[in-house]
């Protein structure tokens, strides 16, 4: 059992003081004040934490006056409050300041990381376990097996060394991948973070990837070139000047690229692989808030 998961009350003070660095005081100089946005983000991290819900939450800090303490918490918010908190708080702007200050407390004032890689993975719409989901009918012997037209997904770009998530986009699957480097690694670059090489499945295959990401960005990419029909000559290579290189010389550092799925089975383990949300708006800000929390547990880890 990691350290984290033995210390809620370290990762609600990193919680505090990230987003104290990442967000003003108060929402408005109208607002009541009887809690500060740090607070509501700490016990929204702290409800992914503990992978329970608004009432869970408020149930736990009801429970552990400590923690109460540690966030300097005269009471316990209400549930509708931390939901109303959540809406507000893991919008598209709040969500981008708080993953800059994560990622500048993981990496440094100028960051930049050897290796990063990116991947994506889908998420259960539900808290139903796949017991349930793949059960034998009383009538037929044969498994049914629910599926989804729509599910969550979540694009990540993580740091090969630290685990550190740089970049991340909550969406919709199914859908290709094939376009959606540049989404995934502009926002890491934006935010001032410098790539030596980066990792990406063959899901990323594509010549414009290699020429924006080469070319434009001087970032090493390395994707095997696998996208595409069958040649009939096998020894025919694929067209485009990068995929034919990807295809003759295999860059050994492509090994390191199972990290992100390290990243992807943490969020899951420690946060669970589902999300509580009915509306695309609340899965993807959970989403959001799952990224968060993971970057968060880091840091407290590392404190």
């Amino acid at each position: 059992m990691s350290r984290t998961s033995k210390s809620p009350r370290t990762v609600a003070l990193e919680a505090l003081s990230t987003a104290r660095e990442a967000l003003p005081q108060y929402s408005s100089r109208f607002s009541r004040h009887d809690f500060t946005l740090a607070q509501h983000f700490a016990c929204l991290v702290l409800k992914s934490f503990f992978r329970t819900d608004y009432r869970g939450i408020a149930a736990i800090l009801q429970d552990l006056p400590e923690l109460c303490a540690a966030l300097a918490l005269k009471k316990v918010p209400h549930f509708t409050t931390l939901q109303k908190a959540h809406a507000r708080l893991l919008s598209f702007g709040p969500t981008n300041q708080l993953l800059d200050v994560t990622v500048r407390r993981a990496l440094g004032e100028r960051p930049r990381v050897e290796m990063a890689a990116g991947d994506s993975t889908g998420l259960e719409a539900s808290q139903i376990s796949p017991y349930f989901v793949k059960r034998r009918s009383p009538k037929r012997k044969a498994a049914q097996v629910t599926t989804y037209t729509r599910y969550p997904k979540l694009e990540v770009l993580c740091d090969c060394r630290t685990h550190v998530i740089l970049s991340a986009i909550p969406t919709l699957g199914p859908r290709p991948d094939a376009d959606r480097l540049v989404p995934l690694v502009l926002p890491a670059l934006s935010r001032g973070v410098g790539i030596g090489c980066g990792l990406f499945d063959a899901g990323y295959d594509s010549e414009r990837n290699h020429v924006v990401a080469r070319q434009g960005w001087h970032v090493r990419s390395v994707i095997p070139a696998l996208i595409g029909k069958p040649p009939k000559d096998p020894t025919r290579p694929p067209d485009g000047r990068w995929r034919r290189v990807m295809r003759r010389c295999r860059d050994c550092r492509y090994g390191q690229r199972w990290q992100v799925e390290t990243v992807m089975s943490m969020i899951k383990r420690r946060q669970g692989g589902y999300v509580l949300g009915r509306s695309n708006g609340a899965r993807f800000r959970e989403l959001s808030l799952k990224v968060l929390t993971h970057n968060i547990m880091i840091l407290a880890e590392a404190a």
